[in-house]
């Protein structure tokens, strides 16, 4: 083996250790990460739930609904869509809302309810965007 054949390998050998050596690049933040995990996700639907039942256009629809029930499932629907560790334990969107009226003003009265929950938590809007995107598709389920 020549001087330059074991000064490459020396040469790689070291390379190859220091790379091993670096710190790992932190993972993008998820969307859930954004919201404060599950802590932040549970104050958020926390406070939205007051405002749900302030809100004259909608609040007719919660007034036989279990409150504290409602905020455990939304706790988990919105963890798991923002890609946290929860399960929704939930019944789908269709069965949920099956005869109760739900127009499109009333969905967006609500979504607007949920902007404001996680204005007052200080949640920066392109977060709060993000996570009233995965929320839109249900619209089609929900709205009858």
């Amino acid at each position: 083996m020549t001087i330059f054949e074991r000064a490459t390998i020396v040469l790689a050998s070291l390379t190859l250790g220091f790379g091993l050596c670096l710190p790992a690049q932190a993972a993008e933040p998820t969307l859930f990460d954004d919201l404060g995990g599950k802590p932040g996700i549970e104050k958020i639907v926390a406070d939205f739930l007051p405002i749900l039942q302030a809100d004259p256009r909608i609040n007719t629809f919660f007034a036989k609904t279990d409150m504290k029930q409602l905020g455990v499932l939304l706790s988990e629907q919105f963890c798991q869509l923002a890609g946290g560790p929860c399960t929704y334990s939930g019944r789908d969107m269709v069965a949920s809302h099956d005869g109760m009226g739900v127009k499109s003003a009333h969905f967006n009265a609500l979504a607007e309810d949920l902007q404001i929950a996680m204005e007052n938590n200080k949640v920066p809007s392109s977060v709060a965007n993000r996570l009233v995107a995965k929320l839109a598709p249900m619209k089609h389920a929900i709205v009858r």
